[in-house]
């Protein structure tokens, strides 16, 4: 069997069981199908357009395919590829939104691209997936697109972990966000995560800030609330 692919990325380049590969024909998704949908705004519609190439259905991990138990909350596991144009470079996130909202299954995204590297291109990949963010019950649930960082398409790998298709979702989650199959405790180490992210972009504002003051008396206040961030920071990470 001939196995789909986004740009050279397919299941097997990704690591996962032949079992849960797409044949090639079943592949390539039209993007009118998640426009039909939903309401979308013209925004997204030429988002649609002009940053996504190609929609492709890579794989999709279910009990049968996979031997996992089934999940409670998620029914399986789908791997889509998203093909960027040449004027596309960072993550659609408001496409990858779109598209995950309209489905209750968990879905990786892989997003490829070519950039410029070392006088020519390379292919790259990164992965993005749609998550509801920790909240009290019975309130609505918010989501968040999360993406990975861009790394060789060759690099490129997700791992199928866990008993349950749940734990599957979970771990595919923690892959992308976090780099690792361990999803234990993923709630908290996500909230964990956020807080770092966001002490990180105020000490570097804090930092070009500093440097750029020239006034003693704003140094000195810029200064404190950058070492008050840095260990914050430090205390978070050492966790």
């Amino acid at each position: 069997m001939t196995v789909s692919h986004c740009g050279s990325v397919s299941a097997l380049s990704l690591g996962l069981p032949a079992s849960t590969a797409i044949p090639e024909q079943k592949g390539p998704l039209p993007k009118a199908l998640f426009v039909a949908k939903a309401p979308v705004s013209a925004k997204l519609k030429q988002r649609l357009v002009n940053d996504i190439a190609s929609i492709t259905m890579l794989a999709l991990a279910r009990p049968a395919n996979t031997g996992l138990e089934a999940g409670t909350r998620v029914p399986e596991v789908l791997v889509i590829g998203l093909r960027l144009t040449p004027k596309a470079t960072d993550v659609p996130v408001e496409v990858i939104d779109l598209i995950a909202g309209q489905r209750k299954s968990g879905i990786v995204f892989v997003c490829v691209r070519e950039t410029p590297f070392e006088g020519s291109t390379r292919e790259e990949c990164a992965f993005a997936v749609r998550r509801a963010l920790p909240g009290r019950a019975g309130h609505t649930p918010v989501h968040q697109v999360y993406a990975s960082a861009w790394r060789p398409a060759g690099e490129a790998q997700l791992e199928l972990s866990g008993a349950s298709i749940d734990d599957l979702w979970a771990s595919m989650c923690s892959q992308t966000i976090l780099g690792t199959t361990d999803h234990a405790d993923l709630d908290a180490r996500l909230i964990r995560h956020g807080q770092v992210a966001r002490l990180q972009a105020e000490v570097d504002k804090l930092t070009r800030d500093h440097q750029r003051a020239k006034n003693p008396a704003q140094r000195n206040e810029i200064y404190a609330k950058l070492h008050k961030a840095k260990t914050q920071l430090a205390a978070l990470r050492a966790e």
